[in-house]
């Protein structure tokens, strides 16, 4: 005959209420805890993507540099202000014979389309070296300072 072990009358079983409470606020902590990761991750991930569309509009108009090179002073007049431009409509690249101001104008509207009104450039190139910096306004990467700017460089060989 098998016994069952002496349990006193009153004896609980189970969790109390202390217990499910404590339970309770440990796993409230971790949700909220989550919740501000996805938050950072996501403003971080945006900020990644700015930072790719300037590389890419950046080796974009050093290659179209690079292919026109008797021409590549001209593109020094890609520069432009923040604000100065802003984006309407597509920027669609022209079929047949396209002049350089229709590359520098398709490739402005790119840049405040891709990072906003704020976005400015400076293009600029001395004896084949060809040097585009883009600038833009980030307000997900600092929360003290929304409207500094965020700058993308490169320096190339013609």
């Amino acid at each position: 005959m098998i016994r069952k072990p002496y349990r006193p009358r009153g004896h609980q079983r189970g969790f109390s209420l202390l217990e499910v409470l404590v339970a309770v606020v440990v796993l409230a902590f971790g949700l909220l805890g989550f919740a501000l990761l996805q938050t950072m991750s996501v403003r971080y991930v945006q900020s990644a993507n700015y930072r790719t569309q300037a590389t890419n509009l950046a080796y974009d108009l050093s290659e179209q540099m690079r292919s026109n090179r008797f021409q590549s002073a001209w593109y020094a007049n890609a520069s432009f202000a923040s604000g100065s431009k802003t984006a309407a409509g597509v920027c669609a690249r022209d079929i047949g014979a396209v002049t350089l101001e229709q590359n520098i104008t398709r490739w402005q509207c790119q840049v405040v389309k891709a990072l906003g009104d704020n976005a400015s450039a400076t293009v600029t190139v001395n004896n084949g070296v060809a040097n585009i910096s883009i600038s833009w306004a980030d307000e997900r990467w600092s929360r003290t300072a929304p409207d500094a700017a965020t700058t993308f460089a490169i320096q190339t060989q013609l």
